[in-house]
């Protein structure tokens, strides 16, 4: 006689990434490769347009993760960035060790994962390492030597809310991504009318590759 397994029988589905970012062209780039289905995802991936500055952020990502699709989900905030160090140009990325914000710092997950993978899917361009920090508005000219002074690469209005609000909801992996738009010696007014912008765009279209890769490896066991 055949007997079916039960329910505990089957495995648990992987879980879920959600890919956090502000803006609307952010989201149509990040959308754009979903779409595409370059990459293999270890589950469902969302993205999630929150809004700009750290509290729509924040809301958001909670809001979101009160959802039972994604109630244990990895979150990754991506989108792009001000590069704060010399020699930084748009396109480049950067790979967040940790996020600082008002409420304090974040650690990230696996950085060195997601370097490597970037690497490979996103060839000829530079990854950058290091703290990306917060702000509630966009910083200029002496501002941008101070937040470097303090050893930060770049800065953004919505990754450290957006991880420290990931976090609020439950133990979760979490990374930020981001693809500088404005840096020191190029410094943009609008997005998308700059030669800058539309490069950084095109970098952000292709990084989802990576974010699969970096997914796929938190389900593997430690060894």
């Amino acid at each position: 006689m055949e007997r079916s397994s039960g329910p505990s029988s089957r495995p648990a589905p992987p879980p879920s990434l959600l890919i956090a970012c502000a803006l609307s062209i952010e989201r149509l780039a990040l959308r754009g490769t979903l779409r595409g289905g370059r990459g293999e995802a270890a589950g469902p991936v969302t993205v999630l347009r929150t809004g700009m500055g750290p509290k729509n952020a924040e809301r958001a990502v909670a809001r979101a993760l009160g959802e039972p699709a994604h109630r244990d989900a990895a979150v990754i905030a991506s989108g792009f960035c001000a590069g704060l160090a010399p020699g930084m140009s748009p396109g480049d990325l950067i790979v967040a060790e940790e996020t600082r914000g008002p409420a304090g710092t974040t650690p990230c997950t696996g950085p060195g994962l997601l370097v490597d993978a970037l690497v490979r899917a996103v060839p000829g361009h530079t990854v950058h390492t290091g703290p990306l920090t917060g702000s509630d508005h966009v910083v200029r000219g002496r501002e941008r030597a101070e937040l470097r002074a303090t050893g930060a690469l770049a800065v953004d209005m919505e990754s450290a809310a957006t991880l420290r609000g990931a976090l609020a909801s439950g133990p979760r992996p979490v990374a930020a991504v981001r693809v500088i738009v404005d840096a020191p010696e190029h410094e943009l007014v609008r997005i998308g009318t700059v030669r800058g912008g539309i490069s950084a765009f095109r970098v952000l279209r292709a990084v989802l590759p990576a974010f699969h890769e970096w997914h796929r490896s938190l389900l593997l066991p430690r060894r």
